[in-house]
C-alpha cells in the first residue's frame, strides 16, 4: 500500500438508555441522556496528532498549577492516562482543543433524539407483541453508523477505520459486515466502489489519540444539544464537516411533518436558530 491511508475514529456521546426496571421510562432522570450521538473523525496524519497529545499530556503533568488536580493523578486512570473532555478540568480543555485547531481533522456526526426514538419504540411495542428494546443500544448504533458512512466523504482511497469498544467487547466483525453493506449500497447504485480497501478495528480510548480527539468533538457538539450552550461547538466548527439531525422538529407552519431529518454543514451551519427551524439552516435530507 504505497498511498497514505485515510485514517477514522468512531466514538459515541450520550447513552442509549430509554427504560429502567419494569419497563419504567427514564428520559429526563438525572444520569440519562435526551440525545444519542455517533461521531466520526477523519484525520490525515494519526501519528503527528498522537505525538501532540502525548507531548501536552507529558507539559500538564509537570506544570505545579495541574499536576495536584485529582484527574492528574495515575492512579485515578484518567487525564494522566489519556484525555476525556468530560474527566478534564476546564484548563486542560483549552490545551486540548488548541492542539486539535492545527491539526487536518473533519468532523461529521448523527444524532438521534431519544424522545423521537422512545416514540417509535412504543409504535413498535405496539404492533409487535415480540418486540422488546435492548438497553446495549446495538440496533441503534448500528443503523446511525450506516447513516453516518452513507456519506462516503473522499473516494477512492485506503481506510483504516478505529471504533471505540462498545461495552465490554469489540464488535469489529459485525461493524465490518455493517461497512460492507454500505459500499455495496453504493457500488449497485452508482457503479463504482467508493473506497479501494478499508480495514476495521476496535480499540480503546488510552491507545488511539484519535479517539480522544473525537471524544472532544463529540463532547462540544454533545453541549450544544443537552445544554443549548455553544461555545465549543462554535470554536470547533471550522472542522466540522457536517451533523445529521435525525429528528429535527419541523416549523409546524411549513406544513412538514413532526420530526425531519436534516443536514448541518458548511453551506448550512448548526446554530441554536437553525436548529429551531429559523434561516438557512433548515434543509431537509
Amino acid at each position: 500500500m504505497s498511498e497514505t491511508p485515510l485514517h477514522y475514529f468512531v466514538d459515541e456521546a450520550g447513552d442509549t438508555t430509554l427504560f429502567g426496571r419494569y419497563g419504567k421510562e427514564r428520559l429526563g432522570e438525572d444520569g440519562v441522556s435526551r440525545f444519542f450521538i455517533v461521531g466520526r473523525l477523519e484525520v490525515d496524519d494519526a501519528e503527528a496528532l498522537e505525538a501532540d497529545l502525548n507531548k501536552l499530556r507529558t507539559e500538564l503533568l509537570a506544570d505545579p498549577l495541574l499536576n495536584s488536580v485529582p484527574s492528574m493523578q495515575p492512579e485515578r486512570q484518567k487525564t494522566a492516562l489519556f484525555f476525556h473532555a468530560k474527566d478534564d478540568v476546564p484548563e486542560v480543555r483549552l490545551q486540548v482543543f488548541r492542539v486539535l485547531r492545527q491539526h487536518g481533522v473533519r468532523f461529521s456526526a448523527v444524532v438521534k433524539d431519544k424522545l423521537a426514538l422512545l416514540e417509535s419504540v412504543r409504535v413498535r411495542q405496539t404492533s409487535e407483541a415480540s418486540y422488546r428494546y435492548r438497553a446495549d443500544g446495538h440496533e441503534l448504533y448500528d443503523s446511525m453508523m450506516r447513516s453516518l458512512f452513507r456519506r462516503v466523504g473522499r473516494f477512492g482511497h485506503y481506510r483504516h477505520i478505529t471504533f471505540a469498544v462498545r461495552g465490554n467487547k469489540p464488535r469489529t466483525h459485525l461493524l465490518t459486515n455493517v461497512l460492507t453493506e454500505v459500499e455495496q449500497e453504493f457500488e449497485k447504485e452508482f457503479g463504482l466502489a467508493p473506497h479501494k480497501e478499508t480495514t476495521v478495528r476496535s480499540g480503546y480510548p488510552w491507545d488511539h489519540a484519535g479517539l480522544q480527539a473525537c471524544d472532544y468533538f463529540l463532547w462540544a457538539l454533545q453541549r450544544f444539544y443537552e445544554r443549548g450552550e455553544d461555545r465549543f461547538l462554535n470554536a470547533m466548527w471550522s472542522q466540522f464537516v457536517e451533523v445529521i439531525d435525525l429528528d429535527l422538529p419541523a416549523p409546524k407552519q411549513r406544513g412538514k411533518p413532526r420530526n425531519t431529518s436534516v443536514v448541518f454543514n458548511e453551506e448550512h451551519p448548526l446554530t441554536l436558530e437553525s436548529r429551531a427551524g429559523v434561516g438557512i439552516g433548515y434543509r431537509e435530507i
